[in-house]
């Protein structure tokens, strides 16, 4: 099995810190895995973070739970539990 490095979430300071709220889930208070492998590269988990956000945000088009379901349908083709 893979192994990533990352530094836990418990163990966050500076730039990590402070990146914590943003990238902490509401409900869980967890950091995803997807997430947690930005540990060493603070600058790359802000890029991550904001790619994401940008792309729920929102268009004309589509509301956000359609495109929660379109991120799901893709997880699920790639066998990804994202």
């Amino acid at each position: 099995m893979a192994w990533i490095e990352i530094i836990p979430d418990n163990q966050w300071d500076g730039d990590l810190e402070a990146q914590a709220p943003a990238v902490r889930d509401a409900k869980t208070n967890r950091v995803d895995h997807i997430m947690a492998i930005y540990s060493l590269n603070p600058q790359a988990m802000a890029a991550h973070h904001a790619l994401y956000s940008s792309a729920m945000t929102g268009t004309k088009g589509l509301r956000k739970v359609e495109r929660e379901l379109i991120a799901f349908a893709v997880s699920q083709i790639n066998d990804c539990h994202y």
